[in-house]
Formats: structure tokens, C-alpha cells, sequence
């Protein structure tokens, strides 16, 4: 079967936003999985028939210990992954409340300006969200 066939997993996740509790400007959560090494938007896999935003939203709370209050719908991503198609819808949520603890798939997180999570960011395709954030909250 070739990988045009495959249905692609199915994946949600958020850039996750506040304004810094020091100066107020506007960081980005980014996190750190050590399985991989990388430095990554909080996201994961769908359960089955969950709806994409919920999905997105509960990830941001297992992965960064935060609940988020959803924004703007961002631009999705859909690359292969582990030789299959995966398909990643992601939104603009902006953190509540919350505190972070370390856990087996994310041991760390960094709340960044959005040059600096640019910077970070392993994979180039996600820089791509830091700008689709800066448009939908208007700070472009």
C-alpha cells in the first residue's frame, strides 16, 4: 500500500499562549520530549471518534499541566510520521490555570518570547505557527 492510501493518524494540539507574569509580553510554551529529544508544540494522537479541539485541549493539559481556553483556529500540519501519513490540526489557546510536573513523555517546558521558541523548535514546519499565532492575535 503506498502512503497516499494510508488514512493519516489523526492529531490535535495547541500554541499554547500567556502573558509573561514579569513584563507582560507574550510567551509560548514549548515541550521537551525526552523519548525524541525534541522541542515540540504540545499535540498528540486522537482517541477514537474525539473531536479534534477537545482532543487538542486535553493533550495541552496532560502534556503541560495547563488548561487552556481556545482561540483562533491555526494552520494544520500533516507530514509522515514513522514512514505513515499524520494529519495535526492546530489552535491558538491562551493558559489558565495550571502548574507543570514532569512526566514520562514531556520532562520539560519553556515559556518563550515567540523568537525564541522559533529558535527552539526542532522541527522547522513548526515555526510556521508562531507567525499563524502573532496574525491571529493580532500582533502582527
Amino acid at each position: 500500500m503506498n502512503h497516499a492510501e494510508e488514512t493519516p493518524v489523526q492529531a490535535a494540539g495547541c500554541v499554547l499562549w500567556r502573558r509573561s507574569p514579569v513584563d507582560g509580553e507574550l510567551e509560548v510554551c514549548l515541550v521537551h520530549r525526552p523519548k525524541y529529544d525534541d522541542w515540540s508544540w504540545p499535540k498528540g494522537k486522537l482517541k477514537r471518534d474525539e473531536d479534534p479541539l477537545t482532543g487538542a485541549l486535553r493533550e495541552v493539559e496532560e502534556e503541560t499541566g495547563y488548561q487552556a481556553s481556545p482561540g483562533a483556529r491555526l494552520p494544520e500540519m500533516n507530514y509522515l510520521a514513522h514512514g505513515r501519513p499524520k494529519q495535526v490540526r492546530y489552535w491558538a489557546a491562551e493558559a489558565t490555570t495550571g502548574t507543570f510536573v514532569p512526566n514520562h513523555e514531556v520532562d520539560r517546558i519553556l515559556w518563550l518570547s515567540p523568537t525564541a521558541a522559533r529558535n527552539r523548535l526542532t522541527q522547522p514546519r513548526d515555526r510556521t505557527l508562531v507567525d499563524a499565532l502573532l496574525l491571529a492575535l493580532h500582533l502582527t
